[in-house]
């Protein structure tokens, strides 16, 4: 499985999302980007993880910052949650987990790992952070920090 790391090129991917429209990385050349890679709409953690980062809208919005939620979960389970969370973001479908496994986020059993990536305005990778506990995810305020130093 690739895995991609810090100071490599963030690889380009075009895929579904909420929102009824298709999206690719490369739209948001020349912003700061929040990649967030969770495993499952709808359940426990992941739901306080991305409230917490919807919270915290206003602190990416500030630095100019894109915030992305990228899932396996298909989109009508997408529409449902993000319309139930009024999500300020979207959320992709990642269908066969390419985008995951391109990313390095996809575990040993197939599922994703909580991971999150900061993308600088030139498209490098320039923050990593791949869970090994679900459980435990990257708050608002340390990924804000990130956003601030891939200037």
């Amino acid at each position: 499985m690739a895995k991609v790391v810090v100071g490599e090129q963030a690889p380009n991917f075009v895929a579904r999302g909420t929102g009824d429209r298709e999206y690719t990385l490369s739209d948001y050349r020349g912003q700061p980007v929040v990649l967030v890679f969770y495993p499952g709409d709808a359940t426990p953690v992941c739901t306080v993880q991305l409230r917490d980062y919807n919270n915290g809208i206003s602190q990416f919005s500030e630095l100019n910052a894109a915030v992305i939620g990228l899932s396996p979960q298909d989109i009508e389970s997408h529409e449902r949650w993000s319309a139930e969370e009024n999500f300020a973001f979207p959320l992709i479908y990642d269908e066969e987990k390419k985008i995951g496994e391109t990313y390095g986020v996809v575990g040993p059993l197939g599922f994703y790992r909580r991971s999150v990536f900061v993308i600088n305005i030139e498209g490098v990778i320039t923050y990593a952070k791949r869970n090994l506990n679900n459980a435990r995810f990257v708050s608002t305020a340390d990924l804000v920090e990130a956003v601030k130093a891939s200037r």
